[in-house]
């Protein structure tokens, strides 16, 4: 795994502070082992895969630790002798197929996208959408039926349901008083929607069973949702065209190619699990 330094030996910043600025480009030479150049497009290359909290060290910081380890791994691979193991041999051809397929699709997705199919796209899904009811409710959530009667019969006899949530609601929204926001049909689990399509604003629910528990539950409000504007959806259409584009080129390659399933006949799908073949 790589290990970033913390210090920055000397050596290595001073290399890099001596590079022409005009020589720093991808195929620019930053260090050689056995006659095998590394360049910086290695380097940049390695840096776009690490983990996401290792891209957010100084750039100095990272810059001397991928050299280090693009060193040792060239001195590594440089020692190895024999053959490839099998897992290596085909780690290498899935990666080469997985990365020139990855480029087809991105070529894909980098087109442009006319204004008539975003047009399209949204009068399809907008276009004769009706506004619906969007509900804003505050729950108590308790782990039994007992408790939860208990909570109405509470709030019946005039306790406020933001504090008894506050006290006994088991659920992220209690230090909030309950309260879940605004949402609209689908948002939230069956049984819990049901209840509060059920209840007037201001109603108190008899216990809800759902699969994180019991829910005493009050409508706040009531309101109709909007119709978005086109402005404001653009890029998520955008996306899903560029998306459908990519699939719909997929199919199409795939239908074209010659392919033979016939192997895969008869095979047990649990030695997918066998490492031990590949070894």
């Amino acid at each position: 795994m790589f290990r970033p330094k913390i210090t920055l030996p000397a050596l290595a910043f001073s290399v890099a502070l001596a590079l022409p600025v005009a020589a720093q480009d991808a195929e620019t030479v930053v260090a050689t082992v056995n006659g095998v150049d590394i360049t910086i497009g290695h380097m940049v290359v390695a840096r776009a895969t690490l983990p996401q909290q290792y891209q957010q060290l100084p750039d100095e910081v990272l810059f001397s630790g991928i050299l280090d380890q693009l060193i040792q791994q060239a001195a590594l691979s440089d020692s190895y002798e024999g053959d490839l193991p099998p897992r290596v041999t085909l780690s290498l051809e899935n990666e080469t197929r997985s990365l020139r397929a990855g480029e087809v699709v991105e070529s894909i997705l980098a087109e442009s996208v006319s204004e008539e199919d975003v047009q399209a796209a949204y009068a399809s899904q907008y276009g004769s959408a009706e506004p619906a009811d969007e509900y804003n409710a505050s729950h108590i959530l308790v782990e039994t039926e007992e408790e939860a009667k208990a909570i109405v019969e509470e709030l019946g006899g005039g306790a406020d349901f933001a504090e008894v949530a506050k006290e006994k609601s088991t659920g992220p929204s209690g230090p909030n008083g309950g309260s879940l926001g605004w949402f609209g049909p689908g948002m939230m689990v069956p049984a819990f929607e049901a209840a509060v399509v059920e209840l007037d604003v201001g109603e108190i629910s008899e216990p809800v069973q759902t699969q994180f528990g019991w829910h005493v539950v009050t409508l706040n409000e009531i309101r109709k949702s909007e119709v978005p504007a086109l402005d404001s959806v653009r890029e998520e259409l955008e996306a899903n065209l560029r998306e459908q584009a990519a699939q719909s080129a997929i199919e199409g390659v795939v239908s074209k190619a010659e392919v033979d399933r016939s192997g895969s006949e008869g095979i047990d799908p649990t030695i997918i699990k066998d490492l031990s073949i590949v070894e």
